[in-house]
């Protein structure tokens, strides 16, 4: 009966263990400087290679075009507007 009850607070000595280990580790990762390093990461590697740290050119040209499509877009109503 004392082996049980002592296996049985080694059991749950553990468990809590573990749930302050996961408690830790959601708190990390929701933590607001967390959250930002990781979407920072995640946007430059779309535009630069995280090995080599070479630029994506693919990738930027891309965004290049959208963004001087969005300015000719804008100016050509903004034209339509005034006449």
């Amino acid at each position: 009966m004392t082996n049980d009850v002592a296996a049985l607070e080694r059991e749950i000595e553990q468990a809590r263990d573990r749930l302050t280990d996961t408690l830790d580790q959601l708190l990390y990762r929701v933590h607001p400087k967390t959250i930002v390093s990781r979407e920072v990461t995640t946007l430059k590697s779309h535009f630069v290679d995280l090995d080599t740290g070479a630029p994506r050119t693919d990738n930027i040209l891309k965004v290049a075009a959208g963004v001087a499509g969005f300015v000719v877009l804008f100016a050509v109503v903004r034209k339509i507007a005034r006449d």
